[in-house]
């Protein structure tokens, strides 16, 4: 879609979701819907609205199907992440007793924290942004309130632009993610924070982004990424455990001649990991490889997650947009009717009138 198209639908829908409140300040008492222009006018508003109603339809119907494929992606990638988790638990179990290091888990006092923040690339998605950027705000000011020191990595257009209007903000770093995510969009990441983490830059790394929750629901959440559990658990800031056990999917269907979506619940089996097996290398080497790589899970499958999040968001910021522009269309249109009612009887009545004076 053009962007004279997209700037269309954002002045229209903008128009569409105040017109209640307009038309609360303009109506009288009666009830009756009040409008201060011709017919010729009001013609334009009406087809104005009309295409309003086109473009904000079709975006729903869009952002509905993309949130399918976007959640697929998240469900397809859960047996690979509970495998690894599987693989990390059984390998940490045969070297409990050893004194390991590993980079990623190792633990030290908290003095510099990285938070990566995840956003949207695109707007017309309701309050998704602005409730992901309060809850950064929010993190940055506990931060400041215990004395730590911060920095933030942006990942999202919207998030670069915002904290590029906040110079008192330190940024370590702005990346964009061009459309689906991608392994070389999350391996980006990965690298950024890996060499943080490692060089002692920062001693704790925290990733907020909005969890997909349901069609009409996003939870933004904070979890801690480093240091990581031997055991691959990845947990919120507050020690709760933030993989879901069930995903819900969404499927494109048609109900009494209209699109309609409908809901699913999913669950993933795993296969069960087998309590005798024999390393031929050193657990702790395999480790050592293993968490890198499972970081990087972690990070692309938050980036599905916000992405099916930001999809769902905008799909419901455009149904409202589509319902309010139906609303705002009738009533223009029950004005224009009454208008032009008003026009023709008062045509008829000077008709009337000079019938009447030249018979008198």
């Amino acid at each position: 879609m053009s962007s004279s198209h997209l700037s269309t639908a954002w002045s229209s829908s903008a128009l569409a979701s105040s017109s209640t409140r307009r038309q609360s300040a303009s109506t009288p008492r009666s009830g009756g819907f009040v409008v201060r222009c011709n017919l010729r006018e009001l013609r334009s508003r009406i087809d104005s609205v009309r295409n309003t109603q086109k473009i904000t339809e079709a975006m729903k119907l869009v952002a509905a199907a993309k949130v399918r494929r976007a959640q697929e992606a998240v469900v397809s990638s859960r047996p690979f992440s509970e495998a690894l988790v599987e693989v990390l638990y059984n390998m940490n179990q045969e070297i409990q007793t050893e004194d390991i290091d590993l980079p990623l888990t190792r633990s030290r006092p908290v003095k510099k924290v990285a938070l990566v923040v995840l956003t949207g690339e695109r707007g017309l998605c309701g309050s998704f942004n602005n409730n992901v950027l309060k809850k950064a705000e929010t993190r940055i000011d506990e931060l400041k309130q215990l004395g730590l020191d911060y920095t933030v990595i942006s990942v999202g257009k919207k998030g670069n632009g915002y904290f590029q209007r906040r110079p008192y903000i330190p940024l370590e770093r702005e990346l964009e993610i061009g459309g689906v995510p991608t392994v070389k969009d999350s391996q980006a990441i990965c690298d950024l924070v890996y060499s943080l983490f490692v060089s002692e830059e920062v001693d704790k790394v925290e990733l907020l982004y909005s969890k997909f929750v349901s069609l009409v629901r996003s939870d933004p959440i904070i979890q801690t990424l480093l240091p990581m559990s031997p055991k691959g658990e990845i947990c919120d800031v507050n020690g709760v455990c933030v993989d879901a056990t069930e995903d819900e999917l969404f499927r494109l269907t048609t109900k009494e001649g209209k699109l309609t979506v409908e809901r699913e619940k999913v669950k993933i089996e795993t296969q069960p990991f087998s309590p005798v097996v024999q390393f031929e290398q050193d657990p702790v080497q395999i480790l050592d490889a293993l968490l890198p790589l499972y970081l990087n899970s972690q990070i692309l499958r938050a980036l599905q997650e916000s992405l099916a999040s930001e999809l769902a968001a905008r799909m419901s910021a455009m149904s409202s947009a589509t319902d309010n522009a139906i609303e705002l269309r009738k009533n223009l249109s029950i004005a224009y009717n009454r208008q032009r009612q008003a026009k023709i009887t008062g045509e008829i009545l000077e008709i009337v009138a000079g019938a009447d004076a030249l018979a008198g």
